[in-house]
């Protein structure tokens, strides 16, 4: 899924890969590589006008991580709702979630790579 992606969108990202958060970085190392069942996931990628924190192209499968700021974002749901009706599937995590239990994310997350060909 290549697309034109503006300099200035693609430059942020960037630096949002340098700038990752704590549980980005540990949901990073675990997904890294294919280490998820063969799955490769990709970070920080922008499309459309957005930058996914990670996205596995071959499951169509989104992982966002969040913090507070996300609770009950419109915002969230519209882009969720965009990446939808593009054929993707949106797992949304929290920080604490990841920190604290990071198998458990991994688990949720192989599940729903699991079921992408269903």
């Amino acid at each position: 899924m290549r697309r034109d992606v503006p300099d200035r969108l693609r430059q942020f990202a960037k630096a949002m890969r340098s700038d990752a958060t704590r549980a980005e970085n540990m949901l990073w190392q675990a997904v890294r590589r294919s280490q998820l069942e063969g799955f490769k996931f990709k970070r920080q990628v922008p499309i459309d006008g957005y930058i996914l924190d990670f996205v596995c192209f071959e499951a169509r499968l989104i992982v966002e991580v969040d913090g507070a700021q996300h609770a009950e974002s419109t915002r969230d749901a519209k882009r969720d709702a965009y990446f939808s009706q593009q054929g993707f599937r949106t797992v949304r995590v929290w920080n604490h979630e990841v920190t604290t239990n990071l198998e458990g994310v991994c688990l949720t997350i192989l599940a729903e790579l699991k079921n992408s060909g269903e």
